[in-house]
């Protein structure tokens, strides 16, 4: 084998390209990876921590700062019987015309299931209710936006709300027909013997002090010798709503967040990614002899014992050589190929047949002899 000879485009230096390793990958990728299991570790353990706070704790048995044992003592002082249930079934055992229902979590009933159990009640409360079990419970009342929890005047003629005057109340909001009575700018909302409130607030440990909300609890919930004081559960079948999942606990903002780092982190990809531009042609470092390269490939073939491929191979260059000659085109027929070689070489179109098309040879002599009878089928025909 002769030496390869070195060319003159490939005397200066070369550029070798290469792939980015699993090191490479790593090091590009692992700060946000990491910036990514921070986000969501965080998520998780404030998720743990705080839970649901839309309405607040409101346990009357919690004396932390969003429970409200404070508030259920108050009431208990004053003579009312107060009676924390967790179940839809609790609540329902409990009630009777002459007591009072506070529901601190109208979404985690089945609206109907919620209407229904209002009826056995002589007063309700409702704490952060929304359209959907307004549509249930109260025909005909609708919500307005959210708004931030503040103190808030009256402007109303609640008994209850112009003897406590300002309280410190907010979340959503409430508008609805003639004979209801709204007050601290909707966040209140009477209707008959059903009030509507827009936030916890009031009954929380932390606020009770504050301004005029024990007076509005006071006067809201004590008006019955027994209060219902019903804390729904997310796991309670029988309030007639399905398991939720993961997701449906997940509060919004969460899943806002999470849709906005998955947009930041494709864009990141992208900008940080692989750019693969069109092809450029480099020139080789060395000249490699045609003969050189057949030999190479011949030994690969022979390594890989692929005589069969090998001899497929041959023949069809066989056939692709002597077709101009023979007049036919690219899409002839393997039986006009032969009979046009028969007839050219004097062979017998058994004789051609056998030879192009026939069954591939079992080892490497049989191979050799094929390619000889080729070569020599290639000369006749020529």
């Amino acid at each position: 084998m002769s030496a390869p000879h070195t060319s003159e485009a490939g005397a200066g230096p070369l550029s070798t390209p290469t792939s980015p390793d699993a090191k490479r990958v790593w090091r590009a990728a692992r700060a946000p990876i990491f910036i990514a299991v921070v986000i969501l570790l965080g998520a998780s353990l404030v998720l743990l921590i705080r839970g649901d706070t839309s309405h607040g704790d409101l346990d009357p048995g919690s004396a932390e700062p969003g429970g409200s044992r404070a508030l259920a003592n108050l009431l208990t002082q004053q003579g009312v019987r107060v009676v924390g249930v967790r179940t839809f079934a609790d609540a329902e055992a409990e009630l009777s015309p002459d007591a009072t229902l506070l529901v601190t979590g109208p979404g985690l009933v089945e609206p109907g299931r919620l209407a229904e159990l209002r009826s056995h009640a002589g007063e309700a409360v409702l704490v952060g209710a929304r359209q959907q079990t307004l549509d249930a419970v109260l025909p005909g009342v609708s919500t307005m936006p959210e708004s931030d929890v503040g103190v808030r005047s009256p402007d109303c003629t609640v008994a209850a709300a112009v003897a406590a005057g300002d309280v410190l109340l907010g979340g959503v909001g409430y508008q609805a027909h003639q004979s209801a009575r709204g007050c601290y700018a909707g966040s209140l909302l009477q209707v008959g013997r059903t009030t509507l409130l827009g936030s916890g607030a009031p009954l929380t440990n932390e606020n009770l002090a504050t301004e005029g909300n024990a007076a509005l609890t006071m006067r809201l919930l004590g008006r019955s010798a027994k209060l219902v004081w019903y804390q729904p559960a997310s796991g309670d079948q029988s309030a007639g709503l399905a398991q939720r999942s993961f997701l449906d606990l997940v509060p919004r903002g969460w899943l806002y967040g999470a849709v906005e780092v998955g947009v930041a982190a494709v864009l990141f990809a992208l900008w940080r990614g692989r750019r693969l531009g069109p092809v450029v042609a480099e020139p080789l470092p060395v000249v490699v002899r045609a003969a050189e390269t057949v030999e190479g490939r011949a030994r690969l073939y022979r390594r890989s014992r692929s005589s069969a491929h090998a001899a497929h191979i041959l023949r069809q260059a066989v056939v692709d050589r002597l077709r101009p000659t023979l007049g036919l085109g690219a899409a002839a027929e393997p039986a006009a190929v032969v009979s046009s070689i028969a007839a050219r070489s004097g062979r017998s179109p058994a004789e051609v047949g056998a030879l192009l098309y026939g069954p591939a040879p079992g080892d490497d002599a049989s191979l050799v002899r094929l390619a000889d009878e080729l070569d020599r089928l290639t000369r006749e025909v020529r």
